[in-house]
């Protein structure tokens, strides 16, 4: 549990100095790519859900630290699963837009790897609510997961047509509404670039994608998959460490902003923090070792 409380979070904020200026812009060129930087809430997860602070104040230092937007988790509204307010939706859309931050995103915790039936149809049920609220939003993006568990062989089949008949049930509605489902690898179902790539041509939608965690690849050269990957990237958690063959080591920051600038993704990358203890004084130090690498 995160041992900052209210206080702390305020006193800090008010002495977090405005990052953006002419010299030194948050929207970051580098010839056909422009770059944005967006702050997954999850990074200030412990706060949040023992409400010591408010989406206002997330958003205040969001602003104030220099991001140009953040990516907003489902369950961090009020009641998740159960579908919040137009109000707590749209007051939160209106004070971002106020202090001038775009949503990149939004998510839900949901299961597909389960047996077809009324706990199944539940899991769909919950991301076609909330293709729903990412529109209201106005979030490109509605974060969903495919399965907790790694399976091999025949499971790993069976397991594979239920996803896919779950996301093919959601795909309609999120064409409809604007909204595209991002899958993210989440060292589960899916630990590789091929298993994602796999996975998302078998869709065959322009509204599927990628949510490219790049800390959670299992594999002997997690950068060589991180650059696999990138082609089916709507959408990142870029962590400051990563796997290698499983275990967690340091992300190389210099390499992996490489490979980014090296790519013909363009648009928002959100950053997610796990490993610190004091997000209000570790993430503005994480977001400017990521802003000044990007910068061309």
């Amino acid at each position: 549990m995160c041992a900052v409380d209210r206080r702390k979070f305020l006193t800090a904020l008010s002495g977090i100095p405005l990052i953006q200026s002419p010299t030194a812009p948050a929207v970051i060129s580098s010839g056909r790519q422009r770059f944005k930087i967006s702050l997954n809430a999850y990074s200030f997860n412990a706060l949040l859900i023992a409400k010591k602070i408010s989406h206002r104040e997330l958003l205040d230092f969001c602003s104030k630290t220099g991001f140009d937007a953040i990516d907003m988790t489902g369950y961090y509204f009020s009641g998740y699963p159960a579908t919040p307010t137009d109000h707590e939706i749209f007051s939160f859309k209106r004070y971002a837009h106020e202090v001038g931050l775009n949503i990149s995103g939004t998510g839900v915790r949901n299961e597909f790897g389960i047996e077809k039936g009324a706990e199944l149809d539940k899991e769909i049920d919950l991301v076609l609510r909330w293709i729903e609220i990412a529109a209201k939003l106005g979030a490109p993006v509605l974060r969903v997961y495919t399965s907790k568990t790694y399976t091999t062989g025949e499971e790993r089949k069976q397991a594979t047509d239920r996803i896919l008949y779950a996301m093919n049930a959601c795909l309609q509605k999120a064409a409809t509404y604007g909204v595209i489902l991002g899958i993210q690898n989440h060292n589960d179902f899916l630990r590789t670039s091929n298993e994602c790539q796999e996975l998302i041509d078998a869709l065959n939608s322009k509204w599927v994608g990628l949510v490219l965690d790049t800390g959670n690849f299992v594999a002997p050269d997690p950068y060589g998959e991180i650059q696999k990957a990138i082609p089916l990237a709507v959408n990142w958690q870029l962590k400051e460490k990563l796997l290698v063959n499983g275990i967690q080591t340091p992300m190389d920051l210099n390499k992996l902003i490489g490979i980014i600038a090296a790519s013909n993704y363009k648009g928002t990358i959100p950053i997610e923090t796990l490993g610190m203890t004091d997000p209000v004084r570790d993430v503005p130090l994480f977001f400017e070792k990521v802003r000044r690498l990007l910068i061309p």
